[in-house]
């Protein structure tokens, strides 16, 4: 079904979502409930980018390019250019570069030449002629099969050595029916093609953490009970074994992984299947998205905001913007991950900060049904210069958690441990689709130290549960001028527990 064509369906499913959300879309207080995305405007507008009526920019894909422009990449296969993007008042000039590809999820720009990864291959794409418009299409890499709608392919932007890295999806949720799909491929600089990872099911975008390391995103399905990030790493795989049936071409991978259990856990079926790598950050679904899609790292120096360095994603089916953090525990990557913004205008498929500091959202509808009411939309979120209080990051403690805020909490509240709710979660490892919350727990917390600035907190509990996901509810913190986390939720993914103090 093309959700453009039923008004009444999108009507109707944009109730039954909304309604759904009560965790995420709304907060409680005293006086009682008001909506978070209100408040959220106080700090964060949303600038809406217009696009040509002639235009359909369902973009996939952007590329700041050496000039300050912003290069977008379409499903409709086409490349733009766009001028005036960061302007106060933004009337963007848009300049159609090229067209003729398949769902453009890739875009990184090198020497002049566009790298494009589309459905079937990795193309570079130039204009030889210098005329703004290009006319040479190069094959780079095509070592992947594509037959099916829903084989996307994603790309990285270049890494310090000039390899790019594509992440495959799958044929079907269940099925690797094509050449190396659930792979991440590598291609060099020299244009050859090798596989690096296993294990995907359907990648919603490929990139690098705020350490630089290459993690890809993981949507909720078969062997996946809630959407996540995961790190990337050398003959890795990553949980959906559809893909195994490529080791065959592929002796860069060595041996094929132990077949996992289904009904186990991640935390134990690693211990048995050496190449598994646990999820870094574990997205709750639906009170942490859907369908998480593309992600970039704050690098504007502090023109956003306090966030500078983090990861920030988008979600198509919630039409939501949030943050993630990682960090290495004894060699393995775990983190949090936040609430930031929601009441986007389409479901978001990428995400770009400009040279001007601001993000840059945009994707579709279409496809999927997604809580946006536009088919398309690009749109621009900026900082207003307005600090909110807001939980700036978790990282983890050999006997507890260390939280950090954007602005001094209340010593009353702060050094109590009643104003902190944690409980804890797991999920199966299973071959079914998605998956429930098991082994709930309510960790006790022994002391709460807050820092003299008031902008760090040392939670320690009397336990700590590797593979648990750890769910943070700091509603009844205030800040120094009594006034209430913007968002009061976070959740931690622990993987491994540091023994050093």
């Amino acid at each position: 079904m093309n959700c453009r064509s039923n008004d009444r369906f999108r009507l109707l499913l944009l109730i039954v979502l909304t309604v759904g959300l009560p965790t995420f879309a709304f907060a409680e207080d005293v006086g009682g409930r008001w909506n978070t995305e209100e408040r959220e405007r106080e700090y964060y507008p949303v600038v809406n980018i217009p696009i040509s009526k002639e235009l359909v920019i369902e973009a996939g894909a952007f590329c700041i390019l050496p000039d300050g422009r912003v290069a977008v990449g379409t499903r409709h296969g086409e490349i733009h250019i766009i001028d005036g993007i960061d302007e106060t008042r933004p009337d963007p000039k848009f300049h159609l570069y090229a067209t003729g590809m398949d769902e453009i999820f890739g875009l990184a720009h090198k020497d002049k030449a566009f790298y494009v990864t589309q459905s079937c291959e990795l193309t570079k794409v130039t204009d030889t002629k210098n005329k703004g418009k290009a006319d040479r299409f190069e094959t780079i890499s095509d070592a992947w099969g594509y037959a099916n709608y829903h084989e996307y392919a994603f790309g990285s932007k270049f890494d310090k050595l000039g390899n790019l890295f594509v992440a495959l999806g799958l044929s079907e949720s269940y099925n690797s029916y094509a050449l190396n799909r659930g792979f991440v491929m590598k291609v060099t600089p020299d244009g050859k093609t090798q596989a690096v990872a296993s294990g995907l099911r359907s990648p919603g975008g490929i990139g690098f953490n705020e350490h630089g390391t290459l993690f890809y995103i993981e949507s909720q399905g078969p062997w996946n009970c809630s959407c996540s990030l995961k790190a990337v790493s050398p003959k890795s795989f990553h949980g959906h074994p559809a893909s195994f049936k490529w080791y065959q071409n592929a002796p860069e991978m060595g041996p094929v992984p132990e077949m996992p259990k289904s009904g186990s856990k991640v935390i134990l079926e690693k211990e048995r299947v050496k190449q598994l790598v646990p999820y870094a950050v574990i997205f709750p679904y639906i009170r942490m998205g859907r369908s998480i899609t593309g992600f970039t790292v704050d690098d504007s120096k502090g023109k956003f905001g306090p966030f500078q360095g983090q990861m920030f994603l988008g979600d198509y089916t919630l039409s939501i913007i949030m943050r993630a953090t990682t960090e290495q525990v004894n060699g393995v990557w775990q983190g949090a991950c936040y609430p930031f913004r929601e009441g986007l205008s389409t479901g978001i498929l990428n995400v770009a900060f400009t040279p001007g500091g601001h993000l840059i959202c945009g994707g579709t509808n279409r496809g999927w049904p997604v809580r946006g009411i536009k088919p398309f939309a690009l749109e621009r979120l900026e900082w207003n210069g307005k600090m909110p209080f807001e939980i700036q990051q978790i990282t983890i403690e050999p006997d507890g958690f260390k939280i950090g805020f954007t602005k001094p909490v209340d010593a009353a509240k702060g050094n109590d441990p009643k104003s902190y709710k944690i409980g804890t979660f797991t999920h199966p490892y299973h071959g079914a689709y998605g998956g429930p919350e098991v082994e709930q727990t309510k960790p006790e917390i022994k002391s709460v130290e807050l820092s003299d600035d008031g902008k760090v907190a040392k939670v320690k509990l009397t336990k700590m549960t590797r593979g648990h996901v750890y769910d943070f509810d700091l509603g009844l913190l205030r800040s120094r001028d009594n006034e209430e986390l913007l968002h009061k939720n976070a959740y931690y993914t622990v993987n491994e527990i540091s023994t050093a103090k």
